[in-house]
């Protein structure tokens, strides 16, 4: 959890090329306890994997909470000149989707009341408490050898449909393949269990993408083989009239 906190900031925060520089925590809790140790932990290993310091946060105990309160901030920075806002993004340019680590800290609401329907149970679905991968040394790897990543998206709550969309410009909109990657089994079983809609499961759950990214046609290639985990290109831009 504490790094799942850390990675819905900063993987924010670098769609728009800046390096994420510091994070703060805020935790409140009834008392404080082994379990607020455990959290705090995973925030410092997401800082250590995000390369960010902890520099601060508050810790509360509310009496009358009964549970855990979590919240994040996270500080970047980039030269104006440098900014990745989708304004260079053109038709014919391509998506390239990284793979995610499984359900990064979205769609919960639908799988905790699938579990209290005892639809699905965590100890048959470990993954479902896999932390959410953190992009941003793939994200600098990149942008500091190629200069042609016109646009990013952090693939979180409302999936690819909502996401990838706004770093698109006004006139333009995608065209993405979902048979161009394979659905990971601990999605399969989500949806098998809660009986859900196919075109749900999109609007929901990043199914597999966690990070996409838009280039050229012709570097593909060369941005494939950089980023240094799974890829595969899941989708095209068209003009909105198409």
């Amino acid at each position: 959890i504490g790094i799942d906190l850390v990675a819905m900031c900063v993987n924010d925060v670098i769609t728009c090329g800046a390096k994420p520089l510091y994070f703060l925590d805020y935790v409140s809790t009834k008392k404080i306890d082994d379990n607020v140790a455990d959290i705090m932990v995973g925030i410092l290993k997401g800082c250590e994997i995000a390369g960010v310091e902890l520099i601060g946060g508050e810790t509360a105990e509310h009496y009358r909470q009964s549970d855990y309160d979590l919240a994040g901030f996270c500080t970047g920075i980039v030269e104006k000149k440098k900014i990745i806002d989708g304004s260079s993004i053109k038709p014919s340019d391509i998506v390239i989707g990284l793979q995610s680590s499984g359900i990064h800290s979205n769609g919960y609401t639908l799988i905790n009341d699938m579990l209290w329907r005892q639809k699905i149970n965590y100890r048959d679905l470990p993954e479902l408490l896999t932390p959410t991968r953190i992009y941003t040394s793939v994200v600098k790897r990149l942008l500091d050898e190629v200069d042609t990543v016109y646009g990013m998206a952090h693939i979180t709550g409302g999936g690819i449909p909502e996401n990838l969309p706004r770093c698109l410009p006004e006139g333009l909109k995608v065209r993405v393949d979902y048979n161009s990657w394979r659905l990971p089994i601990i999605f399969q079983d989500i949806m098998m269990a809660g009986e859900i809609p196919e075109e749900e499961m999109k609007k929901v759950f990043n199914l597999g993408i966690g990070y996409c990214l838009v280039v050229p046609e012709e570097v593909v290639d060369d941005v494939q083989s950089m980023i240094g985990l799974q890829s595969c290109v899941i989708g095209d831009i068209i003009t909105s009239e198409v």
